[in-house]
C-alpha cells in the first residue's frame, strides 16, 4: 500500500502511472474526485467491479456509478437519451450531477443488476479526469463501507481499507465534502417523471433552473 501526495509533481507522475497500471489489472484505486473520495476499477472488467463490491461490502444489486471523461461520452454508454438529460448534462458536468439512464445494450459490461440501466457522471476534478482519458471509463464508488460516511480525504479512505487497496491518490481535502446528486432519467422517455434518488451536493433549485417545467418527484 503506498498514498502518493499529489501536490507534489514526483509523486503525482508516479501514483498516476501506478493507479494506470493497477486499473489494467483489475486492481482498486482510491482517488479523489470534486465530491468524496471514490474507489474506481475499470468498468469494463466485471472480476474488478465484484472486488469493488466486495470491498465495499455491497451486494450486486447496488451496482456502481460510470464515471466518464467528457459529455459526449454519454451517448456512446447510453441510448435513448431524453432531451433533458442532455440539457443537464450541459449546465452541470463536469459536476456533482450523476444520471441513471438507459445503458446501450450492446456493452460488454457486468456492473451488477443494474435492469439495463447506467449511472454516469463527469467528475470536476482534474487528477481523475486525467485518469478517464488515459484508462477509459471507470466503476467508481464513494470510498467507505456500507453504511458509513464517505471519506472526504485520503487518510479516511486509509482508515477503511488499508492494505486492500494498493494505490491511494490524495488530491487534498475533497472541495465539495458531498456526495453527487443522483437523478433517475432512465423512464423520462416513457413518460414518468424525474426520480432524485440521492440529494447531494447539487441542489434542487439549481436542477429545477434547468429543467423548467419537467416533473421532478422526490423519493
Amino acid at each position: 500500500m503506498r498514498v502518493y501526495d499529489c501536490s507534489v509533481d514526483t509523486d503525482l507522475l508516479t501514483g498516476f502511472r501506478q493507479a494506470k497500471v493497477g486499473l489494467g489489472r483489475g486492481e482498486v484505486v482510491v482517488l479523489p474526485t470534486d465530491t468524496v473520495y471514490g474507489v474506481a476499477v475499470d468498468a469494463f472488467n466485471a472480476k474488478a467491479v465484484e472486488a469493488l463490491l466486495n470491498l465495499k461490502g455491497r451486494e450486486r444489486t447496488s451496482p456502481p456509478p460510470v464515471l466518464i471523461p467528457k459529455v459526449e461520452t454519454m451517448s456512446a454508454l447510453a441510448h435513448d437519451l431524453p432531451l433533458v438529460a442532455n440539457q443537464l448534462a450541459a449546465a452541470f458536468w463536469p459536476g456533482a450531477l450523476t444520471m441513471v439512464l438507459q445503458a446501450q445494450s450492446t456493452l460488454e459490461w457486468d456492473l451488477g443488476e443494474t435492469r439495463g440501466t447506467v449511472a454516469l457522471r463527469v467528475p470536476d476534478h482534474k487528477i481523475t479526469l486525467a485518469l478517464l482519458e488515459d484508462s477509459g471509463q471507470m466503476a467508481v464508488s464513494s470510498a467507505n463501507l456500507t453504511g458509513q460516511p464517505a471519506a472526504v480525504n485520503v487518510q479516511q479512505a486509509v482508515d477503511y481499507f488499508g492494505d486492500k487497496v494498493s494505490t491511494y491518490l490524495d488530491g487534498g481535502a475533497s472541495p465539495k465534502g458531498e456526495a453527487s446528486t443522483i437523478l433517475d432519467l432512465s423512464q423520462v422517455r416513457a413518460g414518468e417523471p424525474i426520480r432524485v434518488l440521492r440529494l447531494g451536493a447539487l441542489s434542487l433549485d439549481r436542477i429545477r433552473s434547468v429543467i423548467g417545467d419537467v416533473e421532478l418527484k422526490v423519493d
